[in-house]
């Protein structure tokens, strides 16, 4: 809780506490922090992980390579769960709803894939936790993520005024430069007074914006009252969507890592963006008042896949388990879902957007055929994607480096989404 600390330092005139009440500090040093955690410290957790041989049951798939994997520890997930909660309990005001959700995503997810992994592990059952009890997990935390933003009364958005009723504020530059300290009264009056809204931020359409109630007004709900009916399920759908593609990209060395890493980079610019009242009204968007303080979680988040990349990168000294791969998967729908950029996933996420259709297409595409010519046939040489290329003979080091290059492309293709309407 060094935030409230040096908030109190700064009421007693103490000389650099200043620097506190921005966000771009703040995210600096959640960055730096949740670098330092996961590299250093990540160290001494692999020594014991070894220690204790808990190591990875790798199972004979026929790729190259595969065999040397076996007994290299797992379950470093909760080296970058640590490197996440350490920065963020450190530097995120915690009386921020979207700040709690995080955490609670965070907490929940690594619990959800420790289990998994202890049964791997220690239970010697290579099944893990069955895909049933790792849903309804899934659905449990969408149920509270979707209820919080849909009932909670700080969840609220900011929305453009018209021209005719833009008021400015005498603003100084410096009141201009203090706008992401999200206690600023003194910027211009931009947008209207924050009021609860299930808007969310829809790509190349003019307005750039949808709103759930209007889907339920089509069917006789005129005052879109029960629109939490449809926001809620859906919300669901896209945690647990998010958090299984994550957990299927985990599966060569450094791959989740870098191609989330990138993701979350996206996501921390669109948080900047959207909490920031000038940004928003250059950009056209909504503005969501407090969510900046996402961008500190966020940027921990960076820096704890950074530093586990470095442990994680091919050969891998160690492996995050679903303990890892559930929770960043979560963290990234989550925060997409609070700064309403949900309808964006498809593209900043391709990635594992790409991992799971390339499973359901291989598995659906092979019950098919099976059925109907009683030979099972396949599409790709191997699903998930990235095993498709392995089975070509591409080493595993390239084809990490390719999809964190396509991540970054499709990071970037989001980002512009924001101009293109």
């Amino acid at each position: 809780m060094l935030y409230y600390l040096v908030k109190w330092l700064k009421e007693l005139g103490l000389p650099g506490t200043g620097m506190f009440q921005y966000i771009s500090f703040r995210s600096a040093a959640s960055f730096v922090t949740a670098l330092v955690i996961s590299v250093f410290f990540g160290k001494y957790f692999i020594s014991y992980l070894r220690r204790k041989q808990i190591g990875e049951n790798v199972r004979n798939l026929g790729l190259a390579g595969q065999n040397e994997k076996a007994g290299t520890p797992t379950m470093g997930g909760i080296i970058i769960i640590a490197s996440i909660l350490v920065p963020a309990l450190l530097f995120c005001d915690m009386r921020n709803i979207y700040v709690l959700l995080m955490i609670f995503t965070t907490v929940w997810l690594g619990i959800l894939g420790l289990v998994d992994d202890y049964i791997k592990v220690f239970k010697k059952d290579k099944e893990g936790l069955s895909p049933k009890k790792k849903l309804i997990g899934q659905i449990v935390l969408g149920l509270v993520v979707g209820s919080a933003m849909y009932f909670h009364p700080n969840v609220v958005i900011c929305e453009k005024v018209s021209k005719q009723q833009t008021v400015y504020s005498t603003a100084s530059s410096n009141d201009l430069l203090q706008s992401e300290n999200q206690e600023n009264s003194n910027a211009p009056r931009i947008f209207d007074e924050p009021h609860h809204s299930s808007k969310t931020t829809i790509p190349f359409v003019k307005n750039h914006e949808l709103d759930y109630s209007f889907l339920t007004r089509l069917f006789g709900d005129e005052t879109g009252k029960w629109s939490f009916l449809l926001f809620i399920p859906l919300i669901v759908f896209v945690i647990a969507a998010v958090s299984n593609g994550a957990n299927l990209t985990d599966g060569l060395d450094g791959l989740a890592t870098g191609t989330t890493a990138t993701m979350a980079v996206g996501i921390a610019i669109l948080a900047y963006v959207s909490g920031n009242v000038i940004f928003a009204d250059y950009l056209n968007i909504m503005y969501i008042p407090n969510s900046g303080e996402l961008v500190i979680f966020i940027s921990a988040v960076i820096g704890a896949c950074i530093g586990f990349y470095w442990w994680n990168c091919y050969p891998a000294n160690v492996f995050m388990g679903d303990t890892g791969s559930l929770t960043l998967g979560g963290i990234i729908a989550v925060s997409c879902i609070i700064i309403r950029k949900e309808l964006l996933i498809p593209i900043l996420c391709g990635i594992y957007l790409a991992q799971s259709l390339s499973v359901i297409v291989q598995v659906s595409y092979f019950k098919y055929t099976k059925k109907k010519f009683g030979e099972g046939r396949r599409v790709l040489l191997m699903a998930p994607l990235h095993h498709h290329f392995q089975k070509k003979g591409m080493h595993e080091s390239k084809i990490v480096q390719r999809f964190i290059v396509v991540s970054m492309l499709l990071v970037v293709m989001t980002l512009v989404t924001l101009k293109i309407r």
